[in-house]
């Protein structure tokens, strides 16, 4: 691929490089720029799936990522949904948030299917009743949030923003709605949060500017 340098995208000095970064190297631009949450932050979204072993290596040092951010950087997390068998997690991890214990069971379910492998997360019955347990809330209540009336354009969304953001698997980390990064085109874990910092920190001259 032919490689193509962003103008505005100029090297900062709190980060070293080997080589400057470049868009459809280090980074992209998503296919269609994405709507974000607080249009006066600099949103961060990763893309992931609790299936992804992946994910699951990297979650540790992204948490702790996400602890330093500048308070004009907002993190979130959107369930990739690239192909069905990812819907039962998706679906979990939009009960957890409605149900108030995402963040509390967000490491555990990790755990669950890639150290205990007591999980299965494509079996959305299992999830259900391990979201129950865990949880420690009434089946009916968590039953209730796997099934409401907004779960379903939740999903829908979901699938469409990985879609329109162009990213080809997980984790990826969406800078702004308009650029996207991962460890694979980045070059390691350390390496993607390294150009989110890049991006995060150009988006916010750039803004500075108008």
């Amino acid at each position: 691929m032919k490689k193509i340098l962003i103008p505005f995208l100029m090297l900062f000095t709190s980060l070293s490089f080997a080589v400057t970064p470049e868009v459809g190297v280090n980074f992209d631009k998503t296919l269609q720029a994405v709507s974000t949450d607080q249009k006066d932050k600099i949103e961060i979204t990763e893309l992931f799936w609790y299936g992804c072993i992946h994910c699951y290596q990297m979650d540790p040092m992204l948490s702790d990522w996400v602890k330093k951010l500048p308070k004009d950087v907002y993190f979130k997390r959107i369930p990739a949904i690239p192909r069905p068998d990812w819907t039962p997690m998706a679906r979990a991890f939009y009960a957890m948030e409605a149900l108030g214990v995402g963040e509390k069971l967000h490491m555990s379910v990790f755990d669950a299917v890639h150290k205990d492998r007591s999980l299965n997360p494509t079996d959305e019955k299992a999830i259900l009743l391990w979201v129950t347990l865990k949880s420690g809330l009434d089946r009916k209540k968590v039953e209730d949030a796997f099934n409401s009336f907004s779960m379903n354009a939740s999903l829908n969304k979901a699938a469409q923003i990985f879609k329109v953001s162009g990213a080809t698997g997980v984790p990826t980390l969406m800078i702004d709605g308009r650029y996207i990064t991962s460890s694979t085109m980045a070059g390691g874990n350390n390496e993607a949060l390294q150009i989110a910092d890049f991006i995060i920190n150009n988006v916010r001259k750039d803004r500075n500017k108008k």
